[in-house]
């Protein structure tokens, strides 16, 4: 049954759990209070959602092995880097099911996801395109001809405003199935010509480093982790990681895992009462100890201090 909706977030996790490309962890690397905005468009069989995010961030996504996904970016601003590779106004990225890669943002976004049934996509390059559109093995970055960009970006937008300003038009079946067919159409224009930019051996061999790299932050998810330890862990340079990094979360390792532990502190401070536990206590437990450093780093990151964390009431 054809349906939309249309959500605000401010807190990460809450997000990052209503975003279908799959499994998504979200760190915010930039101060300020987070928010974004979702708006989820199920078709019959192709689902879309159109995203706008106001602060930059690196994600790892599990992908979901079952569908076709291309990403694209809906208008210009801040970079958005996919697996090692930027995502360009004019560009689509088909995403290999089941992927998993990082991805990070240097400031506000907006961008759009749409996925056909894999049996569908196949059929459709077939018939409409007349070449296989099996996504590939690896990474492929796309760049259709202008008018076919514009004219999915157009529809993609159209598609969002319904959401928010009709969805009962989304939801009648007949209406949702021409909806439907035209962003197939734009999306097999865009696959019908364009210049196709393969995954290099050099950002395979980055994208498995970092691979290693999520393992192992997830294999410790609950302490905190330093830069040492980590490279003996997955077995690479600290000079291979800090470049693998920077391409992969935009950032380097040592302050990736700064900004993980002070994500693992706000996660305690919401689990635990003052009666259970004490800022200091967490704190330290992530280790964190120059509290007047914390107290001031936490608060221009999340827009509260730690203490507030720890006094709002638990949620159930």
């Amino acid at each position: 049954m054809p349906s939309s909706s249309v959500q605000m977030f401010t807190e990460p996790d809450e997000y990052a759990a209503a975003l279908r490309q799959g499994t998504v962890r979200l760190t915010v690397t930039q101060r300020g209070i987070f928010t974004a905005k979702l708006c989820t468009v199920n078709l019959h069989r192709l689902w879309m959602q159109r995203l706008s995010e106001d602060l930059a961030r690196t994600s790892h996504v599990d992908g979901r092995g079952s569908r076709a996904t291309i990403v694209f970016r809906t208008q210009p601003g801040p970079r958005v880097i996919r697996n090692g590779v930027e995502l360009g106004v004019t560009s689509i990225s088909q995403l290999r099911p089941g992927q998993s890669y990082y991805q990070h943002t240097s400031g506000p976004t907006s961008h759009c996801g749409m996925s056909l049934p894999l049996d569908e996509i196949a059929s459709l390059g077939a018939a409409v395109v007349g070449h296989d559109l099996t996504p590939p093995n690896d990474d492929l970055t796309l760049t259709p001809s202008p008018d076919a960009m514009t004219k999915l970006q157009r529809l993609c937008a159209a598609a969002g405003e319904l959401a928010e300003d009709a969805p009962a038009v989304l939801a009648h079946p007949e209406a949702a199935r021409g909806l439907e067919q035209a962003l197939i159409e734009a999306m097999m224009h865009c696959f019908g010509g364009g210049e196709v930019q393969e995954d290099r051996a050099a950002l395979r061999q980055h994208a498995a480093i970092m691979r290693r790299f999520y393992r192992a932050t997830e294999q410790y998810f609950d302490r905190p982790l330093y830069v040492p330890e980590l490279c003996r862990e997955i077995g690479t340079s600290a000079r291979t990681l800090r470049v693998c990094c920077q391409e992969h979360l935009g950032m380097s390792p040592k302050r990736y895992l700064l900004l993980r532990r002070m994500h693992l502190v706000r996660r305690a401070l919401s689990e635990s009462t003052p009666a259970e536990m004490t800022v200091t206590e967490i704190a330290t437990r992530y280790g964190f100890w120059q509290f007047g450093r914390l107290a001031v780093e936490y608060k221009a990151l999340f827009g509260e201090a730690p203490s507030a964390a720890l006094k709002r009431p638990l949620l159930h």
